[in-house]
């Protein structure tokens, strides 16, 4: 073999050295060190997940003045019910007050993001009544407006920050589906047919929301460690706040008394 060919053979070898034990890989090397390639994971904006509770009762002190409702104006109204029904305004049982909307107010991550559920929230006008009377739900999630009744209803929407809408359903079955863009507590809604009939809706851009139920209990569950500002809100005698922080996954309790 001539001196030159195997000068050329040695060069060729060294540099197949060279590459298998990672010489010359000199691309990967700013990743490896600081992490900023432009594949690096994006910060994910806040969700809901594993955190903390917050639960309480609502109490009430005093007597209910909500009386029960006049349906003679409407015959298919009043031969829906066996028993006098009222409008569902103060409902007091054992002094524990329902259908109060509790809600993270504020103190959430500033630019944190929480997806609409895919699930729809509904107002269903059965019994010449709205069900249920109070809930929550987000922005651009889907809500269902049912008329279970034989009769005709209009649900009449009075938000201040949404879109207002008014919609006929003059037969049993009907079904309309609607949603609200902007976060707005609460959103008002009336039937012009039948003035008795009534319900609120809080639309909120996140999902730590609650309605006190039958016991005057409530729940707000997976929320982020932080220091908030919970309101209480009844739509008679208007809202209330309190402070809490939470850290790590515990639970606290929060408590509101309305007087009557």
């Amino acid at each position: 073999m001539s001196r030159n060919k195997l000068s050329m053979l040695l060069a060729l070898s060294a540099l197949a050295l060279s590459v298998a034990c990672g010489g010359g890989n000199k691309e990967s090397a700013p990743a490896a060190a600081g992490g900023n390639s432009a594949s690096a994971p994006a910060a994910a904006p806040a969700a809901a997940g594993p955190g903390s509770t917050v639960s309480g009762t609502a109490t009430f002190a005093g007597t209910s003045t909500d009386t029960p409702i006049a349906m003679n104006a409407d015959p298919v109204c009043a031969g829906l019910h066996k028993e006098p029904v009222t409008t569902g305004k103060v409902v007091v049982a054992n002094g524990k007050l329902a259908n109060v909307f509790v809600y993270v107010k504020s103190g959430l991550p500033a630019g944190a993001t929480y997806p609409a559920p895919t699930t729809k929230a509904e107002i269903n006008q059965q019994g010449c009544l709205y069900h249920p009377h109070v809930q929550g739900m987000m922005v651009n999630q889907g809500l269902v407006i049912k008329n279970s009744d034989p009769t005709l209803h209009n649900i009449h929407a009075l938000p201040k920050t949404n879109a207002e809408f008014n919609i006929g359903q003059p037969f049993k079955g009907m079904a309309t589906l609607k949603k609200f863009d902007k976060p707005e507590m609460p959103v008002r809604f009336k039937c012009d047919v039948h003035k008795w009939m009534g319900a609120y809706v809080g639309v909120l851009s996140h999902p730590f929301f609650s309605v006190t139920n039958d016991q005057g209990t409530f729940e707000i569950k997976n929320l982020p460690p932080g220091t908030y500002t919970i309101e209480a809100w009844q739509e008679k005698y208007g809202p209330q706040t309190q402070t809490v922080t939470i850290s790590g996954a515990e639970s606290k309790t929060v408590d509101f008394s309305f007087k009557g």
